[in-house]
């Protein structure tokens, strides 16, 4: 625009940014109870006393980490706390560049596409697809954060979990990776809490059920309640429950392609 300096008008849209967000935030905390928004002030209070940069995460985070924690406060600060300071010193730049995972990008073993009924993103893993990362564990680890993220930034307006199906055909030995699985495991719980709306693990064969006893004991007891295995044959009407055809998959009979989630 001839004669108008662009740092203003940057600003402005940032300020509006802002202001929507912030709209955004308050309409979601609309269906919070009295006893979480008082916890909520509480909790920020003393985090944000402990560890400055604290205040640029919203109240939905706050409460996220609070409902994992049963609304305790105190055991919720440690968290959150804990969280801020992973995040510090394993995403410094503030996110995964796909270069830093080119490997596991490369097995193509995560898609997503669609939302379930509740508006909540849906992503499908395929474990067969999975192999132990010759990077280390964190590689895959970042790998891990790499897809959080990017269903966390696919969720509408007011949403705050995704949906999950858990693929496993095909697994053998080979995919097995009892080390992955638990680092997945601890960053979604610790890192991620209260944004996998439920899991639904399908075509899991026999042979895998001697790892899943061997990870179960690490899941809350929040997460375990969200895990539904899914006999073969009422598969596409268990997905009918979650999903609309419209949503679902290809692959499972529905009319949605599956897009990878570097795509996405």
């Amino acid at each position: 625009m001839e004669g108008v300096s662009p740092e203003p008008l940057r600003s402005e849209l940032d300020s509006k940014s802002k202001h929507d967000t912030a709209k955004e935030d308050d309409d979601a905390l609309k269906d919070s109870t009295e006893a979480e928004v008082t916890k909520i002030r509480l909790m920020r209070a003393f985090v944000e006393s402990r560890d400055p940069s604290s205040k640029e995460e919203n109240d939905l985070m706050m409460r996220r980490f609070l409902r994992a924690r049963s609304l305790d406060v105190e055991k919720a600060s440690a968290m959150f706390l804990k969280y801020l300071k992973w995040k510090r010193s394993f995403v410094p730049n503030g996110c995964i560049s796909p270069s830093e995972i080119a490997e596991d990008i490369a097995q193509d073993k995560v898609f997503t596409q669609g939302l379930d009924k509740k508006g909540r993103p849906i992503v499908v893993t395929f474990a067969a697809k999975h192999f132990q990362s010759k990077n280390g564990a964190d590689g895959f680890k970042r790998y891990v954060v790499f897809v959080l993220e990017k269903l966390c930034s696919r969720m509408p307006p007011g949403q705050e979990k995704f949906l999950a199906i858990a693929d496993i055909k095909g697994w053998a030995y080979v995919n097995s990776d009892l080390r992955g699985y638990l680092n997945s495991l601890s960053i979604l719980q610790d890192c991620y809490p209260e944004r996998l709306g439920k899991m639904l693990i399908v075509h899991a064969p026999y042979m895998f059920m001697k790892i899943w006893k061997m990870i179960y004991p690490f899941i809350d007891e929040n997460t375990k309640k969200k895990i539904v295995f899914v006999e073969n044959k009422k598969l596409k009407s268990t997905l009918l429950e979650e999903i609309e055809e419209s949503q679902i998959p290809d692959i499972y009979g529905g009319q949605m392609p599956l897009v990878p989630i570097q795509n996405s």
